[in-house]
């Protein structure tokens, strides 16, 4: 897809096409309103500026429909995103898998949300470090990390989009 045509999309279209950049509908719905961009970096500060000024449910919405590492979730073009993101754990030991999985469960009962991560270009052994760490942070402190890292992932979703 190129700039232009998420630009000249229908409303619904843009925002569908969005929404696999980021699983915030207000985020999605705000990006169409925002339309048009002049250039991709235009692209990406608006993104920027609109994941800051969301609500932490609209954040909470987005990582739920994050995998867990390790995890697949249904077909979508988000999901094969998140298959190439999360490559490192491909070739993770049953160990760190185990852990990872362990792990998940404790973050996810701790902080009521899966553990959010910009994982390409991580390994899974870099990622085990990064969730055992994450844990010990009080909630406050942990959504705001997280929120970051899902700002991370959608930057790097909009290349991909506008590259696909």
């Amino acid at each position: 897809m190129s700039l232009n045509r998420l630009n000249s999309e229908p409303a619904t279209e843009a925002h569908s096409e969005l929404l696999n950049c980021c699983g915030s509908s207000a985020w999605a719905k705000q990006m169409v309103k925002a339309r048009p961009f002049t250039d991709m970096d235009r692209l990406q500060e608006t993104a920027e500026r609109v994941w800051r000024s969301l609500t932490a449910e609209d954040w909470l919405e987005a990582f739920s429909k994050h995998p867990k590492i390790g995890e697949r979730k249904a077909e979508s073009t988000s999901r094969g995103w998140s298959e190439q993101e999360q490559s490192g754990v491909r070739s993770a030991s049953d160990d760190t898998r185990q852990k990872l999985a362990q792990l998940n469960r404790e973050y996810e009962q701790k902080f009521g949300y899966i553990f959010i991560i910009c994982a390409t270009g991580k390994t899974s052994d870099q990622m085990l470090s990064n969730l055992e760490d994450r844990l010990h942070n009080s909630a406050e402190k942990e959504l705001h990390i997280a929120a970051a890292e899902q700002a991370k992932i959608t930057a790097l979703r909009l290349e991909k989009l506008l590259n696909s």
